[in-house]
């Protein structure tokens, strides 16, 4: 069995695991970590033994939070029952550019798509089938995470997907779909990128510049209060700022602004 992401913890991974029991017992032979972020590397342990494939930077970050990983796994409703043990478990096999894998007559590529969303992504394609998982390069009626992101490489990397033989995209968040919802991704992107401009050139803080925006349709995706973090991203790329590290201290400074402002319209 090729697994595509390990789930954020153990509930989640359990019940990953269950489900793919209901159809096979085979072994799991490779898990692909799309990045680092934990939502999509936290199951790692429960698929061991496996050989866990990524991006060098992928495994940089993942070795990185070692030091910091609690013993347990906090308790919380649907996610950990705070009595498993949590072990920090990197990917083994790194690679970039591209890698194939034979699964009997069906071909896996892996395909590194860098920088985007983080500076490791990954993205599992099946050319026979016109399948592509794509991490969280994809968001469909989510609001996308800027906070580690190259956000004009990442738009590049939209346009390149969608010239490529793929129709069905399943995305690190939302529901399943194709190049219908990847080039509403695009747009979010532009119509975010064009007002948040407009507002850095004014002199608004990116805390104001959140606060005054309004999407449109976007308002109403999952996630709407991720226009601060996203705001401080592109802000950063206005200045020439940006750094694979996501910027805490700017994130928590317009997060303050975005909710004074927001108090007082209520």
């Amino acid at each position: 069995m090729l697994v595509i992401d390990a789930t954020a913890g153990p509930i989640h991974a359990k019940n990953f695991i269950a489900a793919i029991r209901k159809i096979t017992d085979k072994p799991f032979r490779h898990l692909i970590n799309t990045h680092h972020h934990s939502d999509h590397v936290g199951g790692n342990q429960y698929f061991m033994p496996v050989e866990i494939v990524a991006h060098p930077y992928v495994r940089e970050e993942v070795l990185k939070t070692a030091a910091t990983t609690p013993p347990l796994w906090t308790k919380r409703e649907g996610f950990a029952e705070g009595t498993e043990e949590r072990k920090v478990v990197a990917p083994t096999t790194t690679f970039e550019g591209q890698l194939t894998y034979y699964y009997g007559k069906t071909i896996v590529e892996l395909i590194t798509m860098t920088p985007s969303h983080t500076w490791g992504d990954t993205v599992v394609y099946l050319p026979q089938h016109k399948i592509m998982w794509a991490g969280d390069i994809g968001f469909f009626y989510v609001v996308p995470f800027f906070q580690n992101a190259h956000v004009p490489k990442w738009l590049e990397i939209l346009d390149k997907i969608n010239a490529m033989d793929v129709e069905t995209i399943v995305p690190g968040h939302g529901p399943i779909g194709g190049k219908k919802e990847l080039k509403e991704m695009g747009e979010y992107f532009r119509v975010l990128h064009s007002e948040a401009k407009k507002r850095f050139e004014s002199g608004m803080s990116a805390g104001e510049a959140a606060a005054d925006i309004r999407l449109g349709k976007f308002d109403n995706w999952i996630g709407p209060e991720q226009i601060v973090m996203n705001v401080v991203r592109l802000y950063n790329h206005f200045k020439g700022s940006v750094l694979p590290d996501a910027d805490r201290d700017g994130m928590l400074k317009a997060t303050l602004e975005y909710n004074a402002i927001k108090s007082k319209v209520r």
